[in-house]
Parts: structure tokens; sequence; C-alpha cells
């Protein structure tokens, strides 16, 4: 009898996720690397909703809408080479090379760069089709936004 009543409260099939575009790849990427040192905090949450309105024109609503999206994803998703592999099929090399900064913003964010972290970004730059110089730049580049940003 309880069983039937906990079972009126649950949906009868999850909602269906949506095939992942770029913006859904790399949202579900920024979120894997937010989520890899096991402390997704509000400030990385943050991050990536600033990131995905940049991006891809959001308004705040909307790109928290998308990131949640992204956190589903992310949770039932394919490998990280999967996600980077569809990047590189369907976007350019200055959308590829965005991409990886934001990776880097994210990896930054907490001030510290973990193994986990990296692997992801490594894997995710090698699947974009992206050269370890590549990588280096949107480094520095992720660093120089930080340092200007005053955090």
């Amino acid at each position: 009898m309880l069983k039937k009543f906990f079972q009126a409260f649950r949906p009868e099939t999850p909602a269906a996720l949506p095939d992942p575009d770029a913006e859904l790849a790399l949202g579900a990427l920024l979120v894997r690397v937010a989520k890899s040192d096991r402390e997704y905090q509000v400030e990385e949450i943050s991050l990536i909703d600033r990131i995905l309105a940049r991006l891809y024109q959001h308004n705040a609503i909307e790109a928290a809408k998308v990131r949640a999206t992204c956190e589903k994803l992310h949770a039932a998703a394919p490998e990280t080479d999967t996600f980077g592999k569809l990047i590189r099929e369907t976007t350019g090399l200055e959308e590829r090379l965005a991409a990886l900064d934001a990776l880097w913003e994210v990896v930054l964010a907490d001030g510290m760069e973990h193994e986990g972290e990296l692997r992801i970004v490594e894997d995710a730059r090698k699947a974009m089709g992206l050269s370890f110089a590549d990588s280096e730049a949107a480094h520095d580049r992720a660093r120089a936004k930080l340092i200007a940003s005053g955090e």
C-alpha cells in the first residue's frame, strides 16, 4: 500500500534529455569540470551561467535553464571526448578556442587546479582538435581574466 502511495508522487517516465548541440556539450563539459573535485560551488555555478550567457547571448534566466539541462546531461552523459568531438564537428576554430577558454575559466575559478579538472580539459582539448599550445594560451587568457576581475 505504501508503495502505491509513493509511486503516485513519482513521474511515470523521466523527462527526456535533448540531444546535445555544441552549446549543451560545452555546458556539460563546464559542469563536469566544476564537479570533478566533488565541490560544486556557487561561484562555479554562477560562472558557468555567465559563460553561457556571454557565449550564447542568453539572459541570466535562460543561462541558468541551459546550465540545469547541462547538469542533467553531465549526469547521464557520455565520455568527455564525445562532447569534445561534437563541439569540433559543429563549430569553427574560434568557437572551439572560446570553449577551451571557458573550460580553463572554470578550472581556475576556485584558485586551484585539481588533477581531475586538468584531465577533463586535456581530454576535451584533444577531442576538439586543439593543440597543447592552444591550451596553454587559453590557460593564460583565463588567468589574466581572473586577475583583471579582481578575484
